[in-house]
């Protein structure tokens, strides 16, 4: 398997038949542990790519079971229609997908009309209400998942029972929301290709693990390991530091690269470049990268993708790249506006113009730098931390231009690449305003 390329060249990752078998060994452990069987009548749908290890191994997992697979039509427009006419039991998602759930379920509510709005909310709340209370998700409104919530889960076929996020961060608010509205669980995995995928996944019916990847899967150990530039430390009273991961499911090194494999694979344990905090309920918190750090001019250390996580939960926007250097005091970063968003602002505010046009617009940057800013304020983040000026893009991040991956990930080279240009007249316009 190759990695995914996100942050430079993809890497052959040597995986052994013996490392998926423990790794299925382990997650058909768990899912028996917390009474979620997989039987031959389960069917799972396949929309992400044959070549990502996350697909790769949960197919593998039901042809264990004798299970079914299913197949989209390869168009994401249409991924909700292929869900509802297979009627899939498991299905399994990247984040940017959930969103588009959440934020289509969010848009039919509000065009639904005050009255069944209000029941929907109400019926959310009192759901919400009884989940964060212990009440198991089926068995916390048996009248509102009937009378409510069983539109959202026939517009998934009906049979949904499992949702698992992975391959990057779901954000807390849509993971508690489709925890209530679907009537199945919503779980986030943590893994990596050189892990095989699975390492960690959160439980059913445990309201404290939202935000969190839960506890280590069966059949791998986990420690972290303190970070003293980043100043995490994994013997704090709160631990914090890099995860790594011993055990089976291990890759035994990359191809012809003996020296990458040297830099990660240290007595045994995978150094993920991930940095997690430990919850008191054992489940594990992914809080920062190690890998995509760098030191603004004043010596102050950035972690860029903590800071795309905190920004990306502004509803204004769909995407963000934050990016900076060590010749500047200051962050910038490209977005993707959200086009409903920033349409509906101007008509308030008595703009005109077309998307395209509106997202040249000077008015519209310093709307969605307010935005931005915030939410930093909310998020109590430090003065250097704040964005100094952006460029709204129009077009979002593609896999036409080869800047996300499959699972929409972002290609930091590729990013830097396509937009250096633009980069240096922002930080050159920015530091002389």
């Amino acid at each position: 398997m190759y990695t995914s390329g996100t942050t430079g060249d993809p890497k052959g990752v040597l995986i052994s038949n013996a490392s998926i078998i423990c790794l299925i060994a382990g997650v058909d452990r768990l899912l028996n542990s917390v009474n979620e069987r997989l039987e031959e009548t389960d069917v799972y749908m396949s929309y992400l790519p044959l070549a990502h290890i996350f697909d790769r191994v949960v197919e593998e997992l039901f042809m264990f079971h004798g299970a079914s697979i299913g197949f989209w039509r390869g168009d994401v427009k249409l991924l909700v229609e292929d869900i509802g006419t297979l009627k899939p039991t498991i299905l399994c998602a990247v984040p940017r997908v959930l969103d588009r759930i959440f934020s289509g379920l969010q848009a039919k509510i509000s065009a639904g009309g005050f009255i069944k709005s209000t029941m929907f909310n109400l019926a959310y709340k009192f759901k919400q209400f009884r989940m964060m209370r212990g009440a198991k998700h089926n068995e916390a409104a048996a009248i509102c998942d009937k009378v409510v919530f069983s539109k959202v889960k026939e517009g998934l076929g009906g049979n949904v029972r499992v949702i698992l996020s992975g391959a990057a961060p779901l954000a807390t608010h849509v993971e508690e929301y489709l925890r209530v509205v679907t009537c199945a669980h919503v779980l986030q995995g943590y893994g990596l290709t050189e892990t095989c995928a699975g390492s960690f996944v959160s439980l059913p019916n445990q309201m404290s693990m939202i935000g969190t990847v839960g506890p280590p899967v069966p059949n791998i150990d986990a420690r972290l390991e303190s970070v003293p530039d980043m100043n995490y430390d994994a013997l704090a009273s709160t631990p914090r530091g890099e995860i790594c991961i011993k055990g089976e499911t291990l890759f035994s090194g990359y191809y012809r690269r003996e020296d990458l494999t040297e830099e990660v694979l240290v007595d045994g344990w995978f150094h993920t470049g991930d940095i997690g905090e430990w919850q008191p309920d054992g489940s594990m918190k992914i809080i920062d990268r190690k890998k995509n750090i760098f030191k603004l001019s004043q010596g102050e250390y950035v972690a860029v993708e903590n800071l795309e996580n905190i920004y990306g939960v502004v509803s204004a926007i769909d995407s963000i790249w934050v990016y900076g250097n060590s010749f500047e005091s200051f962050l910038v970063a490209v977005v993707n506006p959200n086009k409903e968003a920033l349409e509906s602002w101007a008509e308030g505010n008595g703009i005109s113009g077309d998307f395209e046009a509106l997202c040249e617009n000077p008015k519209a940057k310093e709307y969605i730098l307010g935005e931005l800013s915030k939410t930093g304020k909310e998020k109590k983040l430090k003065g250097f931390e704040f964005i100094r000026a952006v460029h709204l893009d129009p077009v979002p991040f593609d896999m036409e231009r080869d800047l996300i991956t499959p699972t929409y990930k972002r290609k930091r080279p590729q990013l830097l690449k396509y937009y250096q240009v633009l980069f240096i007249q922002l930080l050159l316009t920015t530091s002389s305003a």
